[in-house]
């Protein structure tokens, strides 16, 4: 168990058609938490159906919770997401964060085990960010855009750079942290452990989703994400889907994009209860990458 049990304890391209992108919204101001809010967002996440927990793997070394780490850039892979972390966000919250999306990954897995369409996997999508919103997460656009390529063939990483160069235009540092979170990635080998799990949550047959997200402190807006996710559906089986090139005509890929507010102090009074709700999955789901600074 790797961020959930630290939790415990603690508590004790080518160029793309930009007019056809989504639009990118401020983020959304939230409300204080109340006990009303917060009583309802524990019973949320105590009732919420999760799949099956993995079989144990008693053959796996049981190494100490990787150190994290205030003053350092790193990332995770988390399921089908990638969350990278600027310099300033707490060891505590990039916890909360991580644990946050396992768990709306989970519920939205239960909700909807398998997309063979674009269709199922916006109905997966729409469960994903449901439970979010449920937990603290200001998300006010939930809405996805066509993806319209002008070449003849992309690959998938370079269409999330081109969407966040849209979405962090005027923060350069924060884009050199998602180029350089993903280049981490291309460069691992397809049988690491990172690259096992994210093509395992992210891929299905001939469709795929997966996101990436960039926690950093906002002087205006505390604790912020920004949020791209990515569905895919093809022709034909999907496979290594950030780095695989794809012909245009022979997939469809829509997207979203924008940033979403994160109640801290709600994230954290939840901390014990999202905690043991993923015991029994966070080995298997969240594995982080080498400091990247």
């Amino acid at each position: 168990m790797v961020f959930a049990r630290t939790i415990l304890a603690s508590h004790t391209q080518i160029p793309f058609d930009m007019t056809q992108a989504t639009s990118v919204s401020s983020a959304q101001r939230l409300s204080p938490m109340t006990p009303q809010s917060l009583s309802k967002a524990r019973d949320f996440v105590n009732v919420a159906e999760l799949p099956p927990p993995p079989p144990i793997d008693f053959d796996i070394p049981k190494a100490p919770p990787p150190a994290l780490d205030a003053a350092k850039e790193q990332a995770a892979v988390v399921g089908g997401e990638v969350i990278a972390f600027v310099k300033g966000v707490t060891a505590e919250q990039r916890a909360d964060i991580v644990n946050a999306s396992l768990l709306a990954q989970l519920i939205a897995k239960k909700r909807v085990p398998s997309a063979t369409t674009l269709e199922g996997v916006a109905a997966w999508y729409h469960s994903y960010f449901d439970a979010l919103a449920n937990i603290g997460f200001a998300i006010q656009d939930k809405g996805f855009a066509e993806y319209h390529e002008q070449g003849d063939s992309f690959q998938a990483h370079k269409a999330l750079v081109d969407v966040a160069a849209l979405l962090l235009g005027g923060a350069p540092t924060a884009l050199a942290l998602v180029k350089t979170t993903l280049e981490a990635l291309q460069t691992m080998e397809q049988d690491s452990p990172w690259i096992t799990v994210f093509n395992r949550e992210s891929q299905s047959a001939n469709t795929a989703r997966f996101q990436i997200g960039l926690a950093e402190q906002d002087a205006a807006n505390g604790l912020l994400l920004t949020l791209i996710a990515f569905g895919l559906e093809a022709r034909s089986n999907v496979t290594q889907v950030l780095f695989f090139k794809f012909r245009k005509n022979d997939v469809r890929l829509q997207h979203h994009s924008g940033k979403v507010t994160i109640n801290a102090p709600m994230l954290a009074a939840l901390r014990p209860e999202v905690g043991e709700r993923l015991v029994a999955f966070a080995q298997d789901y969240i594995k982080r990458l080498p400091d990247l600074s």
